[in-house]
């Protein structure tokens, strides 16, 4: 499982940081470390996430077969 944190207000994606592990947004989904599991992408939002930021967790594998499948 291939996980991301999308803010669903601004379209930036909460991930650590590649060099530091250090929480982070970012703009593109490139720059976007991907996640392995629910819990951490939870603790992520708890501990990062603002309430405006509206978060969302995107399976990039479910949608990625969702295209295929279209």
């Amino acid at each position: 499982m291939r996980l991301v944190i999308q803010s669903r207000t601004t379209g930036c994606f909460l991930a650590p940081n590649v060099e530091d592990g250090q929480p982070e947004w970012v703009m593109l989904l490139s720059e976007a470390a991907t996640l392995d599991d629910v819990e951490t992408c939870v603790q992520l939002i708890e501990d990062h996430a603002e309430p405006f930021h509206r978060p969302a967790v995107v399976d990039l594998d479910d949608l990625y077969g969702k295209a295929l499948n279209a």
